[in-house]
Formats: C-alpha cells, sequence, structure tokens
C-alpha cells in the first residue's frame, strides 16, 4: 500500500511541477478570470501547503507550520520557489507515509476534517491524492485556457 500511495504522490508532484514550469511569465501564475478566485499560484501554494500540513506535520511530526489563508491570498511568490517547494514535498511524502505500519494505516486519522464522518489514515491518503488531482486539473486548465 505505502509503495502505491508514494508513487501516485510522486507522480502527482511531478506533474504539478511541470504545469508551473510550465508557466512563461510569473505574472500569469497569480491571474484569474471570470468567476474563478484561485490562480494557479495559489492552487500551487495549497497544494504543498495541503500535503506539508496532513501528511508531513500530522502524520510525520514535522514541525512545518501552515498558513491557508496565504494559500489563497498570497501573490507574487516566484516561481523558483514554487517549485523547490513543490520538490521539497517528494521526500516528505515518502519518508512519511514508509514510516508507517499496515495498523497504523487501518487507524483513525490524528485529526478529524470532516465533521459527519471519520476516516482512516488509509481513506485519509487517498482522499489527499484525490484533492491533488483534482487541483492539478484545474491549474492545467488554466494554463491551457488563458494559454499561458
Amino acid at each position: 500500500m505505502q509503495t502505491l500511495v508514494i508513487n501516485q504522490f510522486t507522480k502527482d508532484l511531478n506533474r504539478l511541477y511541470k504545469e508551473i514550469e510550465s508557466f512563461k511569465e510569473e505574472k500569469n501564475l497569480w491571474k484569474t478570470m471570470g468567476n474563478v478566485s484561485n490562480s494557479p499560484g495559489n492552487l500551487a501554494l495549497h497544494l504543498v501547503g495541503n500535503l506539508n500540513h496532513f501528511v508531513g506535520h500530522v502524520l510525520g511530526k514535522t514541525d512545518y507550520e501552515r498558513n491557508r489563508s496565504f494559500e489563497f491570498e498570497g501573490k507574487g511568490v516566484p516561481k523558483t520557489d514554487i517549485l523547490t517547494s513543490i520538490q521539497n514535498t517528494i521526500p516528505i511524502i515518502t519518508v512519511t507515509i514508509n514510516g508507517l505500519t499496515n495498523l497504523e494505516l487501518k487507524k483513525e486519522f490524528p485529526i478529524q476534517i470532516f465533521t459527519d464522518e471519520t476516516l482512516t489514515t488509509e481513506a485519509m491518503l487517498l482522499h489527499l491524492t484525490n484533492h491533488l488531482n483534482y487541483h492539478l486539473g484545474q491549474i492545467n486548465y488554466l494554463r491551457r485556457i488563458n494559454q499561458f
């Protein structure tokens, strides 16, 4: 299970890296259009923050401190910094998930994120891969539709 989840996160974080790298002008990372309020740059910050919080901090006990409001409101973060943060997230994911036992994967996730249900750690990791892909698709679409 761990290898499968690590491989999925790694593949998708590498895809995120390539999406962000594909923006020719950094200013376009922060553009929105119409009723879309999240820019590609903010979505990338959100994904990195989300994974570093839930996998790194909650499961891996890193000292990462999440600033969720900045993930959505911050602007002008250099593209190189976003790319570095994506790269730095991969080993955090790998080390943390490799350190989980099968028993820990079946246990309840240490914090409850949904008010109507509790998730096992295994289910939370599945949720996080889906969340990553959901926003990765948004970033790809925004880049292509705006021809960034």
